[in-house]
Order: C-alpha cells, then sequence, then structure tokens
C-alpha cells in the first residue's frame, strides 16, 4: 500500500450502530467524519456490531470478548495500538489496517474494518481515513432536519426502472431516516450511471 499523506487523512468517530437495510441479519457501523457533515456506512456481521455496541453502551462483559483480550495481550507485552487507517474499498470491502508501537519499532497488520474498529475503541486509538473514500462513500445528513421520511426499500436490482430523479429522490428519503447504509447504495449507483454516461 502506498504512504497516505497526512494531509490527506480524515478522522472518523464512531457514530453508532443500525441494521443494515440491503443485507438482512446485517448490521451497519456509522463512521462519522470528526469536523464534517458526512458519514460512512459499512456492514458488519452480528458478533462485531455486539462488540462495538458493547464499548458504545460502556458494557463490559463477565468474561473478556475476543477483542478485550487483543488490547490486553498487547499492553502486557507493551505493545501500543497508534492509529487504525481504513485505506481502501475494494470489491464490496473496506480495507483497513493497525499500526502498531513497541517503544522501539512500528509494524502495521491489515484487518477487517468492524474488527480494527472494535479493538480500536478500547484502545482508545484514533481511526482515519482517506479523502477519497470519504468523498465516494459518504453520505451528507443534515443534522437540522426533524422530520424522517418513509424509505421504501427497493434492491439495486430494483434501480434499473428507475430514472436518475427518481434515484435522487429516493438517496434524500434514506438520507433524510438516517437510512445511511441504503443510501450509500444508491449514491454508488448514480456514480455507477455518471461513469457510464461520459464513456
Amino acid at each position: 500500500m502506498e504512504e497516505q499523506k497526512k494531509e490527506n487523512r480524515i478522522k472518523l468517530n464512531v457514530l453508532g450502530i443500525t441494521y443494515a437495510q440491503i443485507q438482512k441479519g446485517a448490521y451497519a457501523l456509522i463512521l462519522a467524519e470528526e469536523d464534517g457533515p458526512r458519514r460512512i456506512p459499512i456492514v458488519i456481521s452480528s458478533s462485531e456490531a455486539q462488540a462495538i455496541a458493547m464499548r458504545l453502551e460502556h458494557l463490559v462483559a463477565p468474561r473478556p470478548l475476543t477483542h478485550d483480550l487483543f488490547v490486553s495481550f498487547a499492553h502486557s507485552f507493551g505493545v501500543r495500538l497508534v492509529e487504525v487507517f481504513i485505506y481502501k474499498f475494494d470489491d464490496g470491502v473496506f480495507c483497513s489496517e493497525l499500526l502498531f508501537d513497541d517503544g522501539t519499532r512500528r509494524i502495521c497488520i491489515d484487518s477487517r474494518t468492524s474488527d480494527a474498529v472494535a479493538i480500536a475503541m478500547r484502545a482508545r486509538a484514533p481511526i482515519y481515513t482517506t479523502e477519497e473514500i470519504v468523498r465516494e462513500f459518504g453520505i451528507v445528513f443534515d443534522e437540522t432536519s426533524s422530520q424522517a421520511a418513509a424509505v421504501k426499500e427497493k434492491r439495486p436490482d430494483d434501480w434499473t426502472d428507475m430514472d436518475d430523479e427518481e434515484l435522487q429522490e429516493r438517496l434524500n428519503q434514506a438520507v433524510a431516516s438516517e437510512a445511511y447504509e441504503l443510501a450509500s447504495q444508491i449514491q454508488q449507483e448514480l456514480k455507477k450511471r455518471e461513469k457510464n454516461s461520459i464513456q
């Protein structure tokens, strides 16, 4: 992976967990741009959703969970998690790495984004991504909007019979009702159509 410039990185905060609108039985982790309105939804499994939700709610399991064990193990050997970096989106998956420091050297380890976030929350380490990822997958949510529009769930296969204007309206409804994951899917479809029309 190419070294990312510091000025090209954006700090993210964990906003919360919600049910995924597109994939049944899954959850969407919502990461929020620290100094901006954009949100990035990431589909995760129920076990990682539980681990992240427990940390958000400040709940402690009777016995250490896998992510707790990992952080305890690292601390016991003097290894500190410096940061988590979500560096690319490849074939439907957000790719992340963990940067560790033991006082003499720094090592990057590849990780699933859901695990990386769960560990970062326990180690109180910052989470970063690139401007490109936020620009491509970030959804702008109007925090002042008090009315959530009802969003009719449609699968990507059903979008072929909708024109761009209808899709844009569906995107606006998804954003208004905080259905970030659905909004991200619609936004990607609109961008794909725009690229195809240019070619």
